[in-house]
């Protein structure tokens, strides 16, 4: 399961022409799931982003995380993160977990964040979305698991 996590003082994300999901300070999510992954690894992404230290203290330093500063998640499907490149001029999704398995785990993911009592915002599952975002810092991240 990968995940590109970015700090945002906004994000959202539309399906035509209608915003479906919507934060303000927080964290944006695009998770991919590939062939093997399970809860376990959900459950240890959500744990992570949940816990990780990337917003600033009154200091300005990268302190406090996104329960503490009261932020939300916008969690977007993103099938591409388990595109390969490395061949060709065309990528390969030899590694993307099947449609159905990758939507269970990207509700699971969903559900599990929500579990911890964090506000979380979502995009369509295999919905053609437009995702906006103001990327705070820049900072962004690559967790995988």
């Amino acid at each position: 399961m990968k995940a590109v996590i970015q700090r945002v003082t906004s994000a959202s994300v539309t399906v035509e022409g209608r915003v479906v999901g919507q934060i303000r300070q927080g964290i944006m999510i695009l998770l991919g799931v590939e062939k093997g992954d399970g809860e376990a690894a959900a459950d240890w992404l959500v744990e992570k982003i949940a816990g990780l230290r990337i917003f600033g203290d009154d200091d300005g330093k990268m302190n406090l995380s996104v329960r503490d500063i009261g932020g939300a998640l916008l969690v977007v499907s993103q099938f591409t993160l388990a595109g390969n490149c490395a061949k060709g001029k065309r990528p390969s999704f030899d590694t993307a977990a099947p449609p159905e398995e990758g939507k269970r785990l990207y509700e699971y993911f969903v559900d599990s964040a929500r579990r911890l009592g964090l506000p979380v915002e979502t995009g369509i599952f295999q919905a053609d979305m437009q995702v906006a975002l103001v990327n705070d810092g820049p900072v962004t991240f690559v967790l995988e698991k």
